[in-house]
């Protein structure tokens, strides 16, 4: 039997919903039975029947009918329902002005309930914040697209205090106790959603957020970071140490008998990158990128930079990973991410041929060969590429930033400078004597130096993200519900006052107990302890960054063989990037304070410093 087909015209649909809507569909189908069986009955006089649907007094539906011509427009103003023989509606046509009444009135009710929601009935209301940044996200993926977002949360705590709500469900901490509380071992956290948009093409130990599989990889990574694995790799540290110290002096070797002048000036955000890109290289892929030789080789830089911006956009607001929405609103960093990951698998692949049967002890020998002690597992083929992947992105931007800032600092204070490089030249007699051990380790001052840069300008300078587990937990003596989004953010600690007196000055004196600061204040050991407390440029905890001692290897070796070979000075006649500027918006208007582009590592310029070889 062919399909019937019965016009209804509803005058208003948008005023009643929920219930009312339900048995509203509820006549329509009897309705539809009762249009059947007559149409059965009379066929010729179903085709002269009009049904309307107009609103009772009391909100409910209910059907009427009408005579009709034959030749009325069946292309109803409102909606038509096709029935088939059965009494089934096949197809729903609604108006589009009265759907998009509909959904645009439905929206805007949704969004305002939510906005009330976030402001006044959620259990985080009670916390102060900006108004846009508790009703959505979009405030922290703004200042994170900006590159700034290490900076506005250290504006939010100083406007706002120790606690500050930047997100609807996220709370932001400032106090050494809440850096324990967080972080800490018994800490009632897990790593938050954040991380998931690092996943790919297997969780590594940086991005895993279930606690029991990332202790086994800890376990197994554990291996390639003992104080005996590093001790084996540092041969490939030196030889690319060695590059760059004739690099940056055009070329010339100590001993030369012709000195020559000051050099021109070098970038040297620029040239950390590429020693420490041409580290990990060896270290990870069984080979330098020889960027500090050739500048063709120079590309991946900026892939991983775009990799680390990538991360940091989609983990701010986790759907644009989920949705695959960054291709189309952050097409340049999704297309480099991309090359990154394809770079790196081609990396991967090639040192795979050697596997562990070589006489290279890298970084890539120790995790083929390493088994967790607990499970007897080691690495599948995809995790080995994730550790490889999270090594370059971690390693290179990180330890590049700190030996960067390290330099920037020391060519604006003369004193700090003088010092470290009487302790440095005092100690070692020739430049391989520097290498790791004892005497290095003895530089007490060089160290001191390191750590002041990476107080005043992190490498993670914004918040690492965990979620509340069940239970809830109570941060420096707030109590924190199930599933909020908790942190402390490495730049605004370690500029808080309460623990770094005279924040923005560069002090190294302030970690070694029995100095004397300009003021003329004595440092106590209790000084040093309270530094500590606060101080966190590699995290702390059980997350905290398991490459911590590689990394201090890495930049003590390099500061001391280049302060040993060169005299350096703050490069004339040039204008330095990584200044700050006058009249520029708060946090990036200190002209003496190295500034960052917050990628969740960072991104850095300039650095502009002369060398001359020094008279021995």
């Amino acid at each position: 039997m062919n399909p019937k087909v019965v016009i209804l015209d509803i005058n208003s649909i948008s005023t009643n919903l929920g219930k009312q809507f339900h048995r509203f569909l509820a006549k329509l189908e009897r309705l539809c039975l009762k249009v059947e069986r007559r149409a059965q009955a009379d066929p010729a006089n179903a085709k002269k029947q009009r049904f309307t649907l107009r609103s009772g007094k009391k909100g409910l539906f209910y059907p009427c009918c009408h005579p009709t011509s034959k030749e009325e427009n069946t292309s109803s103003l409102t909606l038509s329902v096709i029935l088939t023989s059965m009494g089934n509606i096949t197809i729903l046509q609604l108006s589009v002005l009265s759907w998009a009444s509909v959904i645009l009135g439905a929206g805007a009710f949704y969004t305002i309930c939510v906005i009330l929601y976030r402001l006044y009935l959620h259990p985080l209301s009670g916390h102060p914040g900006p108004l846009f940044a508790k009703v959505t996200d979009l405030h922290q993926l703004w200042h994170s697209y900006r590159g700034d977002r290490h900076l506005e949360l250290w504006r939010l705590h100083q406007k706002y205090g120790p606690v500050v709500r930047f997100g609807p469900n996220s709370l932001s901490f400032n106090s050494n106790s809440s850096l324990k509380d967080v972080y800490g071992f018994k800490s009632n956290v897990r790593k938050a959603q954040f991380y998931d948009a690092f996943v790919h093409p297997a969780a590594n130990t940086h991005n895993c957020r279930d606690r029991t599989l990332h202790a086994r990889k800890r376990r197994v990574m554990a291996h390639a970071f003992s104080d005996s694995a590093i001790k084996e790799m540092e041969r490939y540290i030196l030889a690319n140490v060695r590059t760059f110290c004739e690099g940056i002096g055009n070329g010339l070797r100590v001993g030369d008998s012709e000195k020559g002048d000051w050099t021109s000036p070098k970038c040297m955000s620029d040239w950390f990158s590429y020693l420490s890109m041409d580290i990990l290289g060896d270290l990870c892929f069984g080979k330098a990128f020889h960027m500090l030789e050739r500048e063709d080789n120079r590309f991946a830089i900026d892939l991983v930079s775009a990799a680390a911006y990538r991360h940091l956009i989609c983990g701010t607001m986790p759907i644009l990973d989920t949705l695959s929405l960054d291709r189309l609103l952050f097409p340049k960093l999704a297309a480099g991410r991309a090359r990154y990951m394809a770079y790196s698998r081609a990396q991967l692949t090639e040192r795979t041929r050697l596997g562990d049967e070589t006489d290279r002890r890298d970084f890539f020998y120790h995790l083929l060969k390493a088994r967790d002690p607990e499970t007897g597992l080691g690495f599948s083929t995809p995790e080995l590429w994730g550790e490889s992947n999270l090594l370059i992105i971690a390693g290179s931007d990180t330890t590049s930033t700190a030996l960067a800032a390290t330099l920037f600092y020391l060519v604006r204070n003369p004193e700090a400078l003088a010092k470290v490089v009487a302790e440095i030249r005092g100690r070692f007699n020739d430049v391989e004597e520097i290498r790791q051990g004892l005497a290095l380790n003895g530089c007490t001052y060089l160290r001191a130096c390191i750590d002041e840069a990476m107080r005043l300008s992190p490498s993670v300078g914004g918040i690492v993200p965990r979620e509340v587990m069940a239970g809830g937990m109570t941060i420096d003596g707030v109590f924190v519900p199930e599933g909020t989004v908790v942190g402390v953010p490495h730049y605004a600690i370690h500029h808080n006052e309460a623990y770094f007196p005279e924040p923005f000055r560069f002090l190294p004196e302030r970690w070694m107990a029995g100095s004397k600061l300009a003021s003329g204040k004595m440092v106590g050991e209790m000084d040093v302890a309270i530094a500590q407390s606060a101080f966190c440029p590699f995290s702390v905890g059980p997350r905290g960054c398991i490459g911590k001692g590689l990394a201090y290897v890495e930049m003590s070796i390099t500061l001391a063989r280049t302060l040993w070979i060169y005299d350096v000075r703050r490069a004339v006649g040039v204008v330095d990037t990584a200044e700050g500027r006058e009249g520029a918006e708060w946090g990036r208007n200190r002209r003496d304070e190295m500034q960052l582009i917050d990628t969740f590592t960072s991104l850095k310029e300039g650095v502009m410093v002369d060398f001359k070889k020094r008279q021995i």
